[in-house]
């Protein structure tokens, strides 16, 4: 589940008040967000008021547009696995961020999932993790959507790893967990 946490840096960046007028005006073709009111999104988290003004300046600091697109959740993530390859991982992940598949993550599917995976029951956490491995999303997670998942872990850790996993490693990996065959395997709850 730790792979799963990156989250944004909540660090200051310098402003830069004399930008010129071509920036200016990509700046004002950029799409805007602003999240709903901080007492709804209190109610559908496990987050205080104060934890999600702490947790919205860094989502602000990070994306100045109140959105997060892929190739910036990509560039993000990355910086937290600076000895490996985050880019398929962090793709598996924003798709789960993006519940809605619009193609980009506002700060409520950021910190409604965070929440989840932060301090969410058991069976809201599996089933937030269930929706990252079933990467078709047919309701089954199957062997080859299993060894995608596992292999984007592997490469986001890099070569340094201690012990040095073999290259074969995702595949033996999963055949533990489903059966020699790649039956596909329900989600929990469902028949």
């Amino acid at each position: 589940m730790g792979l799963v946490m990156g989250t944004f840096s909540m660090q200051s960046k310098p402003v830069n008040y004399h930008r010129d007028n071509i920036d200016d005006d990509l700046e004002m073709t950029m799409v805007c967000h602003r999240p709903e009111g901080l007492e709804q999104l209190e109610a559908l988290t496990n987050f205080s008021k104060r934890e999600l003004q702490v947790l919205y300046r860094g989502f602000k600091n990070e994306c100045p547009s109140g959105v997060v697109n892929e190739d910036t959740f990509k560039q993000i993530y990355s910086q937290f696995f600076p000895h490996g390859d985050a880019s398929t991982y962090a793709h598996f992940l924003f798709n789960a961020f993006d519940s809605a598949h619009t193609g980009s993550i506002k700060f409520e599917d950021f910190v409604t999932a965070l929440s989840i995976l932060l301090r969410g029951s058991i069976t809201e956490k599996l089933q937030w993790t269930f929706n990252l491995y079933d990467i078709n999303r047919d309701g089954y997670i199957n062997k080859e959507e299993m060894t995608d998942i596992v292999k984007a872990i592997y490469d986001m850790m890099g070569k340094y790893t201690y012990p040095v996993l073999k290259t074969d490693a995702p595949k033996q990996q999963c055949g533990c967990l489903l059966s020699e065959n790649g039956q596909k395997q329900r989600r929990c709850g469902h028949s």
